[in-house]
Order: structure tokens, then C-alpha cells, then sequence
């Protein structure tokens, strides 16, 4: 057996394969795939969770032939899915306008009780606008111009406009939504994400990520997505009791058929939305391509194939720092400045023989970013079978050292939350 500071060579004990052996992560067979997921995730509880993430799989398997042939468009089951959450709406206004009926009719007596009671539920089932974060550094124009002169470009470029606000927070992904009254744009950047890609790769980014506006996708809507939140409401309304005593075990199999019902609904909606929800990705990806070119998009995807060595570094960190305790002001501000660094050259060390051990992996299990997204090894194929683009929008080195000197005071903030407070704290 050969070695050196890190590596090792041997055979492969399923075929005799030569195989190199790092330190750091797992010994697997390229040749015969012996060890390729030594480790794999246990399944999702439940049997609607297990159901849901192979129709997710074969919705996205469908989706993409639909999608390689021309012939994926809007069908009906978006517009169906409007209606079902317009029904949800619905009881939540019935619920209103019996509970002041009730309230009416019953007042300045007991009668009154029910009124309240029904006003109180409908309360708790109202739609709720979304507010701009509080725990997380939140940037406007005026502190960050460079910034968002960039998201502008590339707002333009998809054919949409660029956002009011910009979200930095500690979790590896972005995402864009929308918040206030008057449907204000968010744009919130994982800043251990955003950290570990090249400027080409963040480009790609913001075009996947501002593309979900101009390709809409239901599910995030405010209509359908208020209905979620407002059966989410009723099924926590409907929980049965733990250990339950014998008042509560007949109060659980009363609960048991709206419990159920409210299953079917939520699991109805998913089903209408699940389709549009994939086309959003796969167009997202497409226009990421576009803006950064065709490798930043695959490559961006790379990255999120290893997106557990980055929670792990950062956890590792948080850990280390808890476990060493207060060095002191300048103890702290050297490990704080520098876990950007640290973290960047983590996962720039990982081989090339590990990323692709994840690649394989990642396509036994059907890895995606969550169970409404198309795998990741699809979403790679829809760009990869298509042909190669240029990037629309490139950057410079000045530019970059611009938009960093912006973000500094959010590095600065949201590594000390990771090292002092916690990681996902």
C-alpha cells in the first residue's frame, strides 16, 4: 500500500480495483460502486412523506423528457390548485361571518361565547403578510449599491425587475420571496453558500434565483400559499393528544376524520402544484444558464452536492469555538474574520474523486435541495443535454472586491452568531 500525507492506495475488496483512500472522507470503488454510499439517509417518516418523494421523483423524470422535447407548459391542475385554496379561503370567511352572526344574536349574554370563538379561529387562520427578517442582517440600496446593481443586471437580462431588500443569513441556499402589503421583493442570500462559489457560479445564482419571479410558481404564491399555512393551522388544531387519558383518547377519535381530511387536502394541493413547482426549477435553471453560462449552472449545482461539508465545517467551527470558550476580544475577532476563508478552503479541498462518489450517490438517492425540487442529477442532465451558452453577465475583480466590502459587516455579523451563538442557532 502507497501513502502520503493525506492519501492512501489499495485494492477495492469487492473487485481488486485499484482505489485511493483519503483520510477525510469515505474509501469507495469507482469501478464496481462498492462503499459509494456508505452512509445513506434513513427514510422520511411516514408513508405520505415516503410517497411523496418517489412522486416527486417520477413528476421530475416526466418533466424533463416533457421539457427536452418542447412540449412542457402550464396545464390545468395550477388553476385547480387556485380554486382549492380559494375553498380554504373561504371557510376562513364563513367562519368570520358566523362568528359575528353568533355574536350579534348572542350579545351581552353567554351566546356570545361561540361568536368569539369562531372570530378567534378565523384570526388564527388569516392570511399573514410576509415581514422582512429580524434576526438577520437586512441590506437596502443605499448600503449595498454595488450589489444591487448586479441583482438589477441580471434582473434585466431574465426580464424581470431587481428587489427591495436583501436577507444575509447562515444556511447554505438562497431564495426570493416577497414581503408587506405591497408585495415588496426579498432576496435572501445563504452567506455559506454565496461564500464558496467563484463569481460566475454567484451569477448563475441570482438568475436561478430571480427567475422564479418572472416563471411564477403557485406554491409560493400569496393565495395558495396562505391556504398551506391556513391547513397547516387547522391540522394543529386537529393533533391528537400524546399519552392520552380517557377523556382524550375519545376527544382523538373524534379528531380522527378532519385529521384525515385535512390530510387528503394537503396532500390534494401538493399534487396540483407539484408539477409547476419542478417547471419553475427547471426554467430557473435554464435562465441561470443563461445569465452565467452553461458550466457556472452545472457547477452551481455541484456545490449544492456538497452542501453537508459545508453544514459539517460550520458545525465543526461552532463546536471548536464552544468548546475553547472566550480567548479574549482578539481571539475572537481572528476566528470570526476568518471562517469565511476556512469554510471556502474546506470545500475546496475536497478531491475530485469524493465530488464524484457525492454525483453518483446523490443519483441512487434522488438528491435534491428539498422534496419539491427536481433531483439534482436531472436538473444537471436538462442543462447539460441542452446547448452550451455563454455567460450574459460576467463581473471583474474590482466589482467583486466592491460588493464584498458591502457584505462586510454582514460576514461579520452572521459568523460571530455561528461561532458564539451556534450554528442554525
Amino acid at each position: 500500500m502507497h501513502t502520503t500525507a493525506e492519501e492512501s492506495v489499495r485494492a477495492c475488496p469487492d473487485c481488486g480495483t485499484e482505489i485511493r483512500v483519503h483520510g477525510r472522507f469515505s474509501a469507495w470503488c469507482a469501478a464496481c460502486e462498492w462503499n459509494i454510499d456508505p452512509a445513506p439517509p434513513e427514510e422520511s417518516p411516514g408513508r405520505l412523506a415516503r410517497a411523496r418523494r418517489a412522486r416527486t421523483r417520477r413528476y421530475s423524470e416526466r418533466l424533463l423528457a416533457e421539457l427536452t422535447a418542447g412540449r412542457a407548459r402550464r396545464d390545468t391542475a395550477s388553476v385547480l390548485a387556485y380554486a382549492l385554496a380559494l375553498a380554504v379561503h373561504a371557510v376562513t370567511v364563513a367562519a368570520v361571518a358566523a362568528g359575528i352572526g353568533l355574536l350579534i344574536r348572542g350579545w351581552g349574554g353567554f351566546g356570545m361565547v361561540p361568536g368569539l370563538l369562531l372570530l378567534a379561529l378565523a384570526w388564527s387562520l388569516r392570511p399573514r403578510l410576509p415581514r422582512l427578517p429580524e434576526d438577520v442582517p437586512v441590506l437596502h440600496r443605499a448600503d449595498a449599491p454595488e450589489l444591487f446593481a448586479l441583482v438589477d443586471e441580471v434582473a434585466s437580462v431574465v426580464g424581470t425587475r431587481g428587489v427591495d431588500a436583501i436577507a444575509v443569513d447562515d444556511m447554505v441556499n438562497a431564495s426570493v420571496g416577497t414581503y408587506g402589503i405591497r408585495d415588496r421583493r426579498l432576496l435572501t442570500l445563504g452567506l455559506p453558500l454565496w461564500e464558496v462559489l467563484t463569481p460566475q457560479q454567484r451569477i448563475a445564482l441570482l438568475g436561478h434565483e430571480l427567475g422564479h419571479y418572472s416563471n411564477g410558481d403557485a406554491r409560493h404564491g400569496r393565495v395558495v400559499g396562505a391556504a398551506y399555512r391556513s391547513l397547516g393551522t387547522w391540522q394543529y388544531f386537529f393533533h391528537p393528544y400524546p399519552e392520552p387519558t380517557l377523556l382524550a383518547v375519545v376527544v382523538n377519535a373524534f379528531y380522527a376524520v378532519p385529521r384525515w381530511l385535512l390530510a387528503g387536502l394537503l396532500l390534494l394541493l401538493d399534487l396540483l402544484t407539484l408539477r409547476a413547482s419542478q417547471r419553475s426549477e427547471y426554467l430557473a435553471d435554464r435562465l441561470a444558464a443563461r445569465i452565467g453560462s452553461t458550466q457556472a449552472a452545472v457547477e452551481l449545482l455541484d456545490r449544492l452536492l456538497v452542501s453537508e461539508s459545508a453544514e459539517v465545517t460550520l458545525m465543526r467551527e461552532a463546536n471548536g469555538s464552544a468548546l475553547r470558550g472566550p480567548g479574549g476580544n482578539r481571539r475572537d475577532d481572528e476566528r470570526i474574520d476568518g471562517l469565511w476563508e476556512r469554510l471556502a478552503a474546506d470545500l475546496n479541498s475536497v478531491p475530485e474523486h469524493e465530488r464524484e462518489r457525492r454525483r453518483r450517490a446523490g443519483i441512487r438517492r434522488g438528491h435534491s435541495v428539498d422534496s419539491t425540487h427536481p433531483p439534482t442529477h436531472l436538473r444537471q442532465t436538462a442543462l447539460l443535454i441542452a446547448p452550451p451558452v455563454p455567460p450574459a453577465v460576467v463581473s471583474d475583480a474590482d466589482r467583486e472586491g466592491r460588493i464584498a466590502a458591502e457584505l462586510a459587516g454582514a460576514r461579520r455579523t452572521v459568523a460571530r452568531r455561528i461561532l458564539l451563538d451556534g450554528y442554525g442557532a
